[in-house]
């Protein structure tokens, strides 16, 4: 049986909501999703946190390896089930983490007309020690040398002092072309002792 409201109707359009009040210091960069693994004591720091609080259910239907592999690389992590052998448990555990990404599209590049300073920030926002330079600043431009940690001091340079003043150009560097194998890439890192390989077209 249907009822009739008698009192106005109203469409949610008709509602303005208002956040409550956020300070200058409520910023994104000032977020922390910092978040405790393990049970500590209140007022004494966790021995094991994490900075990207994505997490698996410890269940079989939920948390194998193919699971534990892919929160890895997002930065989470997963909680293998134990309804199983602690030896099938250790070698699940052996496969995620042995589990190598192979090649990736690099997401801490530079531009020629960057500086020392531009490359400090960008290590800092990035944790990354080895950056491209391309011609666009992207991961797909055309490679016009590297960065690395070993290619600078911050004591004796200006922050000022362009990136081309200490970068390895593309003429000196070790490189594999597009379509090289991962095993081949390995090989290439393991027998010139290299942090990293570029692969270009």
């Amino acid at each position: 049986m249907a009822y009739f409201f008698s009192e106005p109707s109203h469409t949610f359009s008709e509602y303005l909501l208002v956040p409550g009040y956020s300070s200058a210091e409520c910023v994104p960069a000032n977020v922390s999703l910092k978040t405790p693994v393990v049970k500590f004591k209140r007022g004494e720091e966790c021995p094991l946190t994490m900075n990207v609080p994505m997490v698996s259910a410890v269940m079989q239907a939920v948390s194998g390896e193919q699971m534990g592999i892919g929160l890895a690389k997002e930065g989470g992590i997963a909680f293998i089930f134990v309804s199983q052998p602690v030896e099938q448990q250790a070698e699940m555990v052996r496969r995620v983490k042995s589990y190598k990404a192979g090649f990736v599209t690099s997401d801490s590049n530079l531009r020629i007309g960057d500086t020392l300073a531009d490359v400090l920030a960008l290590k800092e926002r990035s944790g990354h020690s080895t950056m491209a330079v391309t011609d666009d600043g992207t991961g797909t431009g055309k490679l016009l040398g590297l960065v690395t940690s070993r290619d600078y001091r911050v004591s004796r340079l200006d922050p000022a002092t362009p990136v081309t003043d200490f970068m390895t150009p593309f003429e000196k560097l070790i490189y594999a072309p597009e379509g090289t194998s991962l095993k081949e890439a390995n090989d290439i890192i393991w027998d010139r002792k290299l942090n990293a390989l570029p692969i270009v077209s």
